[in-house]
């Protein structure tokens, strides 16, 4: 199992363009084009924490994450979603992506 931890960092002031897009929008296009959603939240203490959005998806293997990922990069739905959230500036400053496999230690269960 693969599991992909993304961190998206605000420009200042635009967390709630961010919450409203993946509200309104990202997360149904997430489920129409097969993402498996572990979590999503906002980060309330720490590093970031007025400014920063994670989530992570679980793939069962790098083929997959790579041609959901395409294909969604692609969606015409999705494309016109994102400039219309951004028609006020920019709402993401970076994003930290990590790739997390979790093979070495099974399927993950506790006995």
């Amino acid at each position: 199992m693969l599991y992909e931890l993304r961190e998206y960092e605000t420009v200042p002031g635009r967390m709630p363009a961010l919450v409203a897009r993946f509200r309104d929008h990202t997360l149904r296009l997430f489920a129409q084009h097969g993402f498996d959603l572990a979590f999503i939240g906002l980060t309330e203490f720490g590093e970031n924490s007025n400014n920063q959005l994670s989530y992570a998806l679980r793939f069962t293997s790098y083929a997959e994450m790579e041609e959901r990922w395409s294909t969604f990069q692609r969606d015409p739905e999705w494309q016109q979603v994102r400039k219309e959230s951004e028609k006020d500036g920019p709402i993401v400053a970076r994003v930290h992506r990590r790739v997390i496999n979790t093979a070495s230690f099974g399927d993950g269960s506790r006995s």
